[in-house]
């Protein structure tokens, strides 16, 4: 039978505010050398196990105290009432750039964050080659870490904290960057932890994602317990619960009350092949693919296109087009949006949706930022800016 991995009683944590930090040493004396504060109690009474040999999930909305709890468990902070108990050894991935000097190379990194968890030099020399392939940053290794992006200091980061083969992994987030192929080997480490009766916390926005890897989760909302259980029950109520910002596998997010979900974004072409590529002036369809949870009245769906940098281009909804279902019921379906005539430059785009109700100030759902197409010129000449309108040509030129 399986033990406990970490023991978390009644813990509170409690954080002061203070005001007035830029007053002057006259103003400071004259209050007696009394600064103003306000408490913000980031945790309130958290009771839960964690179970060894599996991963572990804690969800909740932003300011929730989800990382606050990551960084009592790992110790980095000490709740001020109620025990955390943890069995064996800890590493934890909290924060971008932790145990890095942005002075240093990635190489002299991997040597100081690897020493700073515990590993000694002989342990990381053999475990080198497999850090840098893990972060797939072997290009720049060389490089100072102040010229990495945050995806790059995460995963390196990242890599080396699982290196030092510890039984219990903190992890805050780390899915939120890198490509399809870094979350892939996240995955596949996840399971090896598993296999090998290790433990892995892990916090993230990316609910698809824990619902696939996690065992159990934990649901906090401003410091306070909501429930713990099985994770994909544990999901299903956060999202029923309202409004919920969810991070997108590959980029993008997701909000709103959640009755109906918005599962893919799909272009598909004049042949009816769906593809990421089209050429300019072709007759592409935007392809919606949901499922409702619960029946939805009067859902308006919309669709915008935007550039890479998010100025919106053109946008369009069922309402604008003149027709609106009366309800949805539960169950999967999809909404085609038909262009006429892609009148868009060559370049990349992004595809934005959302279905609202009428009157209604949240949501539905709402997804942005996880739909990326190409387009390729549909002439030989090159044509630059975003548009590519029609136009025709009269002139007048001299002695004709």
């Amino acid at each position: 039978m399986a033990g406990t991995a970490v023991d978390v009683s009644g813990v509170s944590k409690t954080f002061r505010i203070y005001h007035d930090r830029n007053q002057s040493l006259k103003a400071t004396v004259l209050k007696g050398g009394r600064a103003k504060y306000e408490e913000f109690k980031a945790l309130d009474d958290v009771t839960f196990e964690v179970p060894e040999g599996g991963t572990f999930g804690l969800l909740g909305r932003n300011g929730s105290g989800k990382s606050t709890l990551l960084k009592c468990i790992a110790g980095i902070l000490s709740p001020n009432t109620g025990t955390i108990t943890t069995r064996g050894r800890i590493a934890a991935m909290l924060e971008v750039g932790s145990g890095f000097h942005p002075e240093l190379t990635g190489r002299e990194n991997v040597y100081l964050n690897g020493s700073i968890l515990g590993m000694s030099k002989q342990q990381i020399d053999n475990r080198f080659d497999s850090i840098v392939d893990f972060s797939g940053i072997e290009k720049f290794i060389d490089q100072p870490v102040k010229n990495y992006s945050s995806g790059m200091y995460v995963r390196l980061g990242f890599a080396v904290s699982i290196h030092t083969e510890p039984d219990v992994l903190l992890v805050d987030e780390v899915l939120a960057v890198g490509d399809m192929d870094f979350q892939a080997k996240c995955r596949a480490k996840f399971a090896d932890f598993k296999a090998s009766g290790r433990t892995v916390v892990v916090v993230s926005h990316g609910l698809e994602g824990m619902r696939e890897f996690c065992d159990r989760a934990a649901w906090l909302e401003q410091g306070v317990l909501q429930e713990v259980g099985p994770a994909t029950a544990i999901i299903d109520k956060y999202r029923d619960s309202g409004n919920v910002t969810e991070i997108i596998e590959g980029g993008g997010q997701r909000h709103g009350s959640g009755e109906l979900y918005i599962d893919t974004i799909e272009l598909v072409g004049e042949s009816g092949a769906v593809d990421n590529e089209i050429r300019t002036g072709e007759s592409p369809t935007i392809r919606l693919n949901f499922e409702a949870r619960r029946p939805v009245e009067r859902p308006n769906f919309k669709i915008a296109i935007e550039t890479l940098e998010g100025v919106r281009i053109w946008s369009t909804s069922c309402k604008q087009l003149g027709w609106q279902p009366d309800s949805v019921q539960v169950g999967q379906g999809s909404m085609d949006f038909h262009l006429d005539r892609l009148a868009l430059a060559p370049g990349e785009y992004v595809v934005n949706a959302e279905v609202w109700r009428d009157e209604s100030t949240t949501p539905v759902d709402s997804l942005t930022g996880s739909f990326r197409f190409g387009v390729h010129a549909g002439t030989p000449f090159a044509l630059e800016g975003v548009l590519a309108m029609d136009a025709r040509i009269v002139a007048k030129l001299p002695g004709q």
